[in-house]
């Protein structure tokens, strides 16, 4: 099963843009969002970049688009 993640953070616009990215791509339900406020190693390693989308252990920094996200969920699913 792939581990889906969404680093963001609260009143990040450009985080409300991945999550409805990420809902047009049908996985909205199964990602875990991570606010990096909570986890300072999250916070250390993406304050500047979010949001960044983590699918198991491949990284998707924005900005990113649909397409980017569907080619990434495919690779991982295929074990790529």
């Amino acid at each position: 099963m792939m581990q889906i993640r969404l680093y963001s953070t609260w009143g990040c616009h450009l985080c409300e843009q991945a999550e409805q990215l990420l809902l047009q791509a049908g996985v909205a339900g199964t990602v875990e969002i991570i606010d990096i406020v909570d986890e300072p190693a999250a916070f250390e390693r993406y304050r500047v970049h979010i949001p960044v989308l983590k699918v198991n252990e491949q990284e998707l920094f924005w900005p990113f688009e649909l397409e980017q996200i569907q080619q990434l969920l495919r690779q991982q699913s295929s074990g790529l």
